[in-house]
């Protein structure tokens, strides 16, 4: 998920994977609370407006959403409930899991997470687009999820016994939810596999980025492991980048594996520090209109050789940054597809605490590839076995390690690009 600035709003334990740009509201409630409590039928409208003036496609996915709007303000509305399940409903008929109604509750725990702090699973999901399956877009590392074994892509049958099947996605958080030290059990289906996984829900404190210096053949390398792009995320790269820059390293492996995304100003001033010039991405409303993020004489923290790793949970945020990297010839992509989610929306506080999200747009890399349900492919295709996959999650020490083979072929592939570098910008060490 990415999101703007202006209004920090992600997922906690399980979120829909999107890209999101908050709308000048914000968060900051409508002084006419009272009258939507009072007047739930006003919110209904408010709700249909909204999409009206803003949802991506024209069209309404082929609704007639002119006749959706009569259909639902000639209803009767005893309270707010009866406005909430009429506003889901309209929504429904849009047939697009990411434009999504959420309750007070819903919307204020939607909230937690920016802080880099959240209470749960550690998980983050999406409903497939076809199947209408709840998917694992990934564990959060060193979660309660993570170290249970749960696996990016992994589908969601049940929850505490009860049955996924046509389940909308807040409802499956509000299962998954709990206190911490309770315990939820999810059934997973894993190719022709279902698995239980009984899982203790916990607080956890989350630092994005983890970092070390390597000695190589050719010298120093820094590995940076970005986790999530919270608030935090982009000043603890920076004195990642900073702190091995004084090392004396001579490149980079950043690795965005299973990092399900998160704020979209973090993805864009973390690019910024990898680039000196060029465009980052660029976002494509209804109207065809099209906003660019560009780095203009921006003086990057290094310049040195850098590879990035990528596999199927590097979703939305990481995209954004390992397409821009790509585009702009930065880096050197190796391992998997990424999840390939590149819808931009809009989330907005309602006048009743509610709030609302909607696809307004969607997202573009540099050289305008739109990587919505395609992903972006590595320069170097690197597969795991599902061995392979289970014994890295087993043990997470081991990843970024020699018993990780994508970190090894990513140092081949680094220390290759060190060595071709003019003598003036690399010198070889011994290790």
């Amino acid at each position: 998920m990415v999101i703007t600035k202006r209004s920090l709003v992600v997922g906690a334990t399980a979120v829909v994977l999107t890209t999101v740009a908050v709308t000048g509201a914000g968060l900051h409630l409508s002084q006419s609370q009272a009258f939507f409590q009072e007047s739930p039928k006003e919110l209904v409208d408010e709700v249909w407006q909204i999409i009206d003036r803003q949802y991506v496609d024209a069209t309404f996915n082929q609704v007639d959403w002119r006749s959706i709007r009569n259909e639902y303000l000639n209803r009767e509305y005893s309270d707010k409930q009866d406005a909430y399940e009429a506003i889901r409903e309209m929504l429904e008929t849009l047939d697009d899991p990411y434009t999504r109604f959420m309750d007070p509750e819903e919307f204020k725990n939607m909230q937690i997470d920016t802080s880099g702090e959240l209470t749960g699973v550690g998980i983050q999901i999406a409903q497939d687009e076809d199947t209408k399956k709840l998917v694992v877009i990934s564990p959060i590392e060193d979660t309660p999820a993570f170290k249970a074994g749960i696996l990016a892509k992994d589908i969601i049958v049940k929850i505490d016994g009860q049955s996924t099947e046509g389940m909308d996605v807040n409802d499956a958080v509000q299962l998954i939810r709990g206190k911490p030290g309770t315990e939820v059990t999810l059934t997973i289906q894993r190719d022709e596999e279902e698995i239980d996984y009984t899982i203790t829900r916990a607080r956890i404190e989350i630092h994005p980025v983890r970092y070390s210096y390597r000695s190589t053949p050719t010298g120093g390398i820094g590995y940076i492991r970005l986790n999530q792009f919270s608030a935090i995320a982009a000043e603890e790269m920076r004195e990642a980048i900073k702190d091995l820059e004084t090392q004396d390293v001579n490149g980079y492996i950043l690795d965005l594996r299973s990092n399900p995304g998160g704020l979209l100003y973090s993805s864009i001033e973390i690019a910024r520090m990898w680039l000196d010039k060029g465009k980052i991405v660029s976002t494509v409303n209804r109207q065809g209109s099209s906003n660019e993020e560009i780095v203009r004489r921006n003086r990057a923290l290094t310049d040195k050789p850098l590879v990035v790793l990528v596999d199927g949970g590097s979703a939305s945020a990481s995209e954004i940054l390992s397409g821009a990297l790509q585009d702009n010839e930065r880096a050197t992509l190796v391992g998997t597809q990424t999840f390939g989610k590149g819808l931009v929306q809009s989330v907005r506080g309602l006048g009743d605490g509610s709030g609302l999200a909607v696809t307004i747009a969607k997202y573009l890399t540099p050289s305008g590839r739109d990587i919505n349900k395609e992903g972006i492919p590595p320069d170097i295709v690197i597969e795991l076995t599902e061995e392979q996959r289970k014994e890295l999650q087993k043990d997470r020490t081991k990843i970024g390690t020699p018993d990780d083979p994508q970190y090894v072929k990513a140092l081949d592939v680094l220390n290759q690009a060190i060595a071709e570098q003019p003598n003036d910008r690399a010198s070889v060490q011994s290790p």
